[in-house]
């Protein structure tokens, strides 16, 4: 578990800098260029693991699986990211860090009509107190300046995708693993992003050069590294633990703003913050309330079986 917590400090980190590292390289590079770099470099950097996870568990992928996957990376890289870099361009770098944070929100959202996983009164609680919070956030009635309306509604975009991202995905990560299917996803997104890219006749190399380490460190750093981070941590623990690394976020990344793009935090970002943190970890705890209840129910029908199984023996035997 120390192993896994240090990866957990790690990834908010790492996804804590990823609001001003991009809206840094976004004021030299064209949005959906930076998201296209950075998410192709990023998930060639998890390739080696990805293949590795794919032998590991006896995997073999088929056109279906292929399509599927490249689906899962559209909503991922060309839809959400290209979304969340614009919305970073029209807003100030920590309401957008924080704003993105409520994806899993989203997921719950999509979870219920599309996987089978039904709202339920703690589930709704969740909801009601993160929107309190994104409201909070965005201020509506008497907006920050540095943030727009049509950034707030291109984070609102990037986090509703994100988190259909995470539903659409369920199905290939069950099969191949998280580290395949955000690889593969990653760099299948990519590719059809740099379609549109050349279709549109945006840029796709041009001033990245110039630029070279803040693209490095958006693609190295944040999604690479940040994302292999999140992975190890759920490897060494669970799903629930490494999302504490979404708990954290929220708290860092306006912080880093405040520090390198000299932001101002107000008072009702304090409230926005705060509240989307609880919402955060009573959507963790609920995760891990709902898994331990899982295993135990398991646990008690594999016991039942084999006694079942014992008294049918020696019934037998009798």
């Amino acid at each position: 578990m120390r192993k896994a917590y240090i990866y957990v400090v790690l990834t908010a980190i790492l996804f804590g800098t990823m609001e001003v590292a991009c809206k840094v390289a976004g004021n030299h590079l064209d949005p959906f260029q930076l998201t296209f770099l950075r998410f192709a470099i990023g998930g060639l950097i998890l390739l080696p693991f990805a293949i590795a996870e794919i032998r590991q568990n006896n995997v073999r992928l088929d056109l279906k699986d292929f399509a599927m996957l490249a689906f899962v990376g559209t909503l991922g890289v060309p839809v959400s990211m290209v979304f969340f870099q614009l919305g970073i361009m029209y807003s100030n770098a920590a309401t957008a860090s924080v704003l993105i944070s409520i994806n899993p929100l989203f997921t719950m959202i999509f979870a219920h009509f599309f996987a089978n996983e039904r709202l339920n009164r703690y589930k709704f609680i969740v909801l009601l107190l993160g929107l309190v919070g994104l409201i909070f956030m965005i201020k509506p009635w008497n907006m920050q300046e540095g943030n727009t309306v049509i950034g707030m509604v291109y984070m609102m975009l990037a986090a509703i995708f994100f988190g259909a991202y995470t539903v659409a995905g369920k199905v290939s990560v069950q099969k191949m693993g998280i580290m395949a299917q955000t690889s593969i996803s990653f760099i299948l997104g990519s590719l059809i992003l740099l379609i549109i890219i050349l279709v549109t006749g945006k840029p796709v190399l041009e001033g990245a050069v110039e630029h070279l380490p803040l693209v490095l460190y958006a693609g190295i750093f944040v999604t690479g590294i940040g994302y292999f981070c999140y992975f190890k941590a759920i490897k060494a623990s669970d799903a629930s633990t490494g999302s504490l690394a979404f708990f954290i976020k929220p708290a860092i990344a306006p912080v880093m703003a405040v520090i390198f793009l000299h932001e101002t935090i107000l008072w009702n970002m304090y409230v926005g913050i705060a509240c989307i943190i609880i919402a955060s970890y009573m959507n963790i705890r609920f995760q891990r309330k709902e898994k331990d209840f899982e295993d135990t129910l398991e646990e008690t029908l594999e016991e039942k079986s084999e006694e079942h199984f014992e008294d049918q023996r020696n019934r037998k035997d009798i």
